[in-house]
């Protein structure tokens, strides 16, 4: 079920060359988003209207839904699942608090500069649906933006079946403070909340996985808006095992991130390759067994691979050439390779350490780069939802310090007024 890869032998400096990559995207998608983007932007509700005829089977009444829809389902939901959801929702609160920035000063030459983080005003969530409910990319969207200070929270998620959503990922948006849910998916849902129509505001930043039409409409609205993180498309993970590893730890591990649906990456990559065989059958045994079995074969048919190399120092080579959004290091002594990561969206050392606990309670957002961007992004964050202001002060002493430094860099430039506004306000020499 795994194609099989034997890398062993190669010089380390060429494993790339050896490497297949599933293509996310191509002409024909990009084109269809962008001529969905455009009839957001000039249609705004009809297009909506269209496209939910067109994708989920029927346009709801009204797209937003009522604030006690949240409550309600809060109380419909199971105790114990009401519980989960406060923990997850507690652990994602603390992790990201510890990234918010206190004011801060530097002084230097005389010019105080004084740094702020400021929230951006109004903040979209996509939250994807369709072939599942995903409360936990809600928590993950949601969270971070309120710990940032986001005055206005929306989330649009697409319907599931019978057009309705899933009372726990209303349950989840309760609970991470929400203040608008709209019943839109694709990448409509995208342009509406880029650009705005009647019925939805256009935000200052959206963040959110979801399919490739999804990561493709980020991708095109950015510069528009703000795109929190790099492409967050279909769900990718690399297993790195050695023979100390639990041969179902490691099976499991490859299955996890497939179960998302196609379009994603599972791969095992290993330097034993008794590893690769007996990893291979178990892989086979849980698609087997499993009810999202089409969707996990699909993932592994496209973009599932068993690899073997001669050491794990190959095994972090291909790894990082992969850059894949998530890296688990299950082998005798992890740590030892922690400082080989350069490319990874989050990283799980060990064998107690699956990417399953990142994907639910850990605390960093599971929202990650995939596609290859981890080589330059890394995980939504708060600073995804603040800007950071600098407030520059200087006083006589200071201007006349660096008057001529900056006269002489803007006589260089050729910008006569840049000068001329530093030099008519230097003191008398």
């Amino acid at each position: 079920m795994l194609n099989r890869l034997d890398l062993r032998g190669l010089d380390p400096n060429t494993l790339g060359d050896h490497l297949p990559r599933p293509v996310v995207d191509g002409d024909e998608p990009v084109d269809v988003v962008r001529e969905i983007i455009a009839d957001v932007r000039h249609r705004g509700d009809d297009a909506l209207r269209h496209y939910a005829d067109k994708f989920d089977g029927g346009a709801p009444d009204q797209f937003r839904l009522p604030a006690n829809a949240l409550d309600a389902a809060y109380q419909r939901i199971d105790a114990r699942l009401r519980d989960a959801l406060e923990l997850a929702a507690e652990s994602i609160t603390a992790f990201h608090q510890t990234q918010r920035q206190q004011p801060h000063r530097h002084q230097h030459r005389g010019m105080v500069i004084d740094g702020v983080q400021q929230p951006v005003r109004r903040a979209g969530c996509y939250v994807p649906g369709g072939r599942a409910a995903y409360p936990s990319t809600v928590l993950m969207t949601a969270v971070p933006a309120r710990v940032a200070g986001v005055e206005e929270l929306c989330l649009c998620v697409p319907p599931g079946p019978g057009g309705q959503v899933a009372d726990v990922v209303l349950a989840a948006a309760k609970i991470a403070g929400v203040d608008e849910v709209y019943v839109v998916g694709g990448a409509q849902a995208i342009a509406a909340m880029a650009y705005g129509t009647e019925s939805i505001a256009a935000v200052d930043v959206i963040a959110g996985p979801g399919n490739v039409f999804v990561a493709i409409a980020k991708r095109e609205v950015a510069g528009d808006v703000g795109v929190a993180a790099a492409f967050a498309g279909p769900s990718e993970i690399v297993v790195i095992a050695d023979e100390t590893v639990p041969v179902d730890f490691a099976a499991i591990d490859v299955v996890v991130q497939a179960e998302h649906g196609p379009g994603g990456l599972a791969w095992l990559i290993t330097p034993n390759s008794d590893v690769a065989d007996q990893v291979c059958a178990a892989v086979e045994s849980i698609t087997e067994a499993s009810p999202r079995r089409e969707d996990i074969a699909a993932t592994l048919e496209e973009g599932g691979y068993a690899v073997v190399v001669d050491s794990a120092e190959d095994a972090m080579t291909v790894a990082n050439l992969i850059a894949p959004e998530h890296l688990q290091l299950m082998v005798a002594d992890p740590q030892a390779l922690v400082p080989l990561v350069r490319n990874a969206g989050a990283v799980f050392c060990g064998p107690l350490s699956p990417a399953s606990v990142g994907d639910y309670v850990a605390g960093p957002s599971h929202v990650l780069p995939t596609n290859g961007t981890a080589r330059f992004a890394g995980a939504l964050t708060v600073a995804d939802f603040c800007k950071d202001i600098h407030i520059v002060t200087l006083d006589q002493a200071a201007i006349d310090q660096v008057a001529d430094a900056v006269a002489t860099i803007a006589d260089a430039e050729g910008l006569v007024a840049h000068a001329a506004s530093v030099r008519m306000r230097q003191g008398p020499r």
